[in-house]
């Protein structure tokens, strides 16, 4: 019988509590029961992950691209080893069910071999010069040591984008993982150190994350901040980081907009948009959220969007047929009672759920809202939990207007049977990732990011890995 770990620190390449013993506790949120301990790091501990981080940088950066991708390729191989253990615990503590979390744990791999193969494939230029005997070149070195903060929502593949890249540049990584779901991150940096990784290239702290923050990002040590969170503390970060100087990626929240026209395939449409909507209980970034229906074929969509709501199995992740787990911390729940309240009483309609389930743990009905006024919170805000609101529009403009109309630009979808209205929806929706008529985001060979509210860099596709490079220029003359 598995049982959920306590979670230590890792620093320079030890497993350690905090220094001065303090601890906080990690629940379950299937129950609300206290489950383990983590290590609440403090300022000795901070300052043992900065020193181990710069040792660790001198030694990484010195490593060639070609040793660095088999390390990691190594790692890859231990993660897809420990899947089913590590899918175990990341469902114990964020709650999601088994298959989902089994799947993340293998697409990390995916992700860290994605990263492998970019490391030999930094190159640099050779530029023409305009005198004779002048060679002008740009090469690629490291950035330097990188602190990361991510978020409990996806405890692996929010680590393993960031780890993989600075990885792959040479750079070595302070990790502040998450304080709700420690133990699945913890896991996936243990297989980086199996693997071989040098001590000090790979840090993992928890604590309180204002206090982490502040002390990391002004640090002389780092040199790269990456940040995956809402946009409010993202931009608290930004500014951090800008202070200092320091390079940062922010991926920040969303608010996604789906567009459906009247020549869309409606079933598909629907089946697909539910099952991607109820994934993680709406605990995604690019969770779709905002529906904006051609209004003839609008109640045919909203009828078979509350079916499949209603047919969401809901319950305990680690219990077989389930659909949906609980929302991951107890904060969710009366956020989004209060969400559905105001729409409601702003005239919005409420077709199925809008309930908290039971009296143990943290579960949410999957819930459909329709006809919603833009004045309501939910319009605004993001709900980040297994709500969908549905409203109906006129015309492909009136869509496209209200997909841009907040200032949130990471993902956006469109279902559509018309080449044309695809184009338009390409070329004017604000959005850094657009998926029309399927599912296409999240491959580690494509970007991942967004735009206006929504953050700034990529941590996917070939562009992701800059991010974790100096361009250096030199010119000589022989």
């Amino acid at each position: 019988m598995q049982s959920y770990p306590d979670t230590l620190l890792h620093i320079d390449g030890a497993w350690r509590p905090a220094a001065d013993g303090r601890s906080l506790p990690v629940f379950d949120p299937a129950t609300g029961a206290e489950i383990g301990r983590i290590p609440h790091a403090g300022r000795a501990d901070m300052d043992a992950a900065l020193a181990a981080a710069e040792r660790g940088f001198a030694v990484w950066r010195k490593t060639s691209a070609h040793d660095r991708a088999g390390l990691m390729r190594k790692a890859a191989a231990l993660l897809r080893e420990r899947a089913e253990d590590i899918a175990w615990i990341m469902t114990r503590e964020q709650g999601k069910p088994l298959a989902q979390s089994r799947m993340e744990a293998m697409a990390g791999a995916d992700v860290i071999d994605w990263f492998a193969g970019e490391a030999p494939r930094a190159y640099g230029q050779v530029i023409p010069a305009r005198a004779p005997g002048v060679t002008q070149m740009t090469v690629k070195v490291p950035v330097g040591p990188v602190a990361a903060f991510t978020p409990w929502n996806f405890p692996i593949n929010q680590v393993v984008r960031k780890l993989s890249a600075a990885l792959a540049a040479g750079c070595s990584i302070i990790v502040k993982a998450p304080e709700e779901t420690p133990a699945s991150p913890a896991e996936l940096i243990r297989c980086f150190a199996d693997a071989g990784v040098p001590a000090g290239v790979i840090g993992l702290l928890y604590g309180v994350p204002a206090e982490i923050s502040e002390y990391l990002i002004p640090h002389p040590v780092i040199r790269k901040v990456t940040f995956t969170g809402s946009t409010p503390v993202g931009k608290h970060l930004a500014a951090l980081a800008g202070q200092h100087m320091k390079r940062a990626t922010m991926e920040l929240g969303g608010h996604a907009p789906v567009i459906v026209t009247a020549d869309a395939d409606i079933g598909k449409a629907v089946a697909t948009m539910a099952a991607h909507k109820f994934r993680n209980a709406g605990q995604v970034c690019v969770s779709p959220t905002r529906f904006l229906v051609e209004a003839p074929v609008a109640d045919g969509f909203i009828d078979g969007f509350v079916r499949a709501a209603e047919a969401v199995k809901v319950g305990s992740g680690l219990d077989s047929g389930v659909d949906m787990g609980p929302l991951a911390n107890d904060r969710r729940i009366p956020a989004l009672e209060a969400l559905v309240a105001d729409a409601v009483e702003q005239g919005g309609r409420l077709m199925t759920g809008g309930r908290r389930i039971g009296n143990e743990g943290w579960f949410y009905e999957p819930t459909v809202l329709a006809d919603v006024p833009a004045s309501a919170r939910i319009m605004n805000e993001e709900p980040f939990g297994p709500v969908a609101v549905i409203n109906r529009v006129d015309s492909l403009d009136a869509a496209i207007a209200e997909a841009n109309r907040l200032p949130f630009g990471l993902a956006a979808y469109a279902w559509t049977g018309s080449a044309r209205a695809a184009q338009r929806i390409a070329a004017e929706v604000e959005a850094g990732m657009t998926t029309i008529n399927h599912l296409g985001l999240a491959l580690p060979e494509v970007p991942f990011g967004g735009i206006k509210d929504s953050g700034y860099g990529t941590e996917g596709g070939s562009e992701a890995i800059e991010a974790y490079f100096d361009t250096r220029f030199v010119t000589r003359l022989d």
